[in-house]
């Protein structure tokens, strides 16, 4: 089959500058924008339409937060400010319970004793303000926030410019690249994924905060049980179904309650450096998650997994494969010479057709084997045997592929 041309889809950058504060964390952030999930054809409409079911009665937030006691308001201040609202009245009920008090009581106390958390305050729900709960279409599941500076951001995987993609960040694309060879990785060895979670792709830690340079160090604190109840209320809630996406053991133990009639649950190893090549590579699951999706909600459902302005990973409707000539892009620093057509499952590379599979073969090699010379040569942090710092690091027992 001949490449395609490509007409350049609609994108989502990284986040809007924010206006000074005026007095509450709220004025930080002012109304999300959430981008389209692809083209702005009549399908992709219709069928964004029917993926983002209401939320439900409209939540009053003023009577909700008069209702609360003075302890209670002080304690759920962030909430309150950053959590969008169409998550703050499906959980409201859960952030009143003595066990998630009992968590902000702690954050307070490493807050007031000068510790550095990540990510930032303003971050720690950004998931749900660049996801709301009715756009939700997919969910992947990370585990603990990246712990070094300018990393994490709120969104599992994802961290901002300058910071380039961790390894199993990298490995994601790998896989992403193998699914659809017109991905393109972000410029500047880039790992910003608000463009997905602005197209419905919900990105979760299971928990949400971490002490700097310690790995797991607000584990078991009562995050937990907060982003599972996240979880269960879109398994619960979404009827017409999406998603979910569990890459390591830690994460598949996450979606056990998931009603796969109704959902589509997708399990792999962990795409980390220490267990990627036992499979993560050829899972398929961002091309499956959108067959789904497309099944489910028709054509114009599924999710534009591209990530650099301009591209897209999505055939548009009507659009015809041509062959490729002379000057024309294949892939992003990657031309076609003179009389070469290029076929699928082949990239051009140095003026030669090689397969993709072997590229592919290629990239997992380098991105495993200088992972593992960081190691031996101490350049990563090393707890337990384990390399810590790169987000779900590699778990004692992994899902079969």
């Amino acid at each position: 089959m001949s490449a395609l041309k490509r007409k350049a889809g609609s994108q989502s950058g990284p986040d809007a500058k924010k206006p000074k504060q005026q007095g509450s964390i709220t004025s930080f952030f002012g109304a999300p924008k959430v981008a389209p999930a692809a083209a702005n054809t009549s399908a992709s409409t219709s069928a964004t339409t029917a993926a983002a079911e209401p939320a439900g009665t409209k939540f009053d937030k003023a009577k909700w937060v008069a209702s609360l006691t003075a302890e209670q308001r002080d304690l759920l201040k962030l909430e309150i400010d950053t959590l969008h609202d169409s998550w703050l009245a499906l959980l409201k009920d859960e952030i009143v319970t003595k066990e998630f008090l009992e968590l902000k009581k702690f954050l307070d106390r490493e807050y007031n004793a000068g510790k550095k958390i990540f990510p930032p305050k303003e971050d720690v729900y950004s998931w749900s303000r660049h996801t709301p709960f009715n756009t939700v279409k997919v969910v992947i599941l990370g585990q603990d926030p990246y712990h070094n500076i300018n990393q994490a951001h709120g969104l599992a995987f994802s961290v901002r410019p300058p910071t380039p993609a961790p390894p199993s960040l990298r490995n994601m694309y790998i896989c992403l690249k193998n699914d659809y060879p017109s991905f393109a990785p972000p410029p500047n060895k880039g790992g910003l994924l608000t463009p997905w979670a602005d197209r419905g792709v919900l990105m979760l830690n299971t928990c949400l905060t971490v002490r700097a340079h310690e790995a797991n160090s607000h584990a078991n604190r009562g995050w937990e049980r907060f982003t599972q109840k996240v979880i269960d209320t879109v398994a619960a809630r979404r009827t017409k179904g999406v998603v979910f996406v569990a890459w390591g053991t830690p994460a598949g133990k996450r979606v056990v309650r998931v009603d796969g009639k109704r959902h589509l649950v997708l399990k792999s190893v962990h795409p980390s450096p220490l267990s990627a090549s036992r499979g993560f590579f050829d899972c398929g699951h961002f091309r499956k998650a959108n067959e789904w999706l497309v099944g489910r909600y028709g054509e114009g459902g599924e999710v534009d997994w591209a990530l650099v302005p301009g591209t897209s990973t999505l055939a548009r409707k009507g659009e015809e494969e041509e062959e490729v000539f002379e000057g024309e892009e294949v892939f992003e620093g990657e031309e076609v010479f003179e009389g070469e057509e290029v076929f699928e499952g082949e990239v051009v590379e140095d003026g030669e057709v090689k397969k993709v599979e072997a590229k592919v073969e290629e990239r997992v090699e380098v991105v495993v084997e200088k992972e593992k010379e960081k190691v031996k040569g101490k350049a990563v942090e090393v707890q337990d045997g384990k390399v810590v710092g790169d987000e779900n690091v590699e778990p004692e027992e992994e899902v079969e592929a």
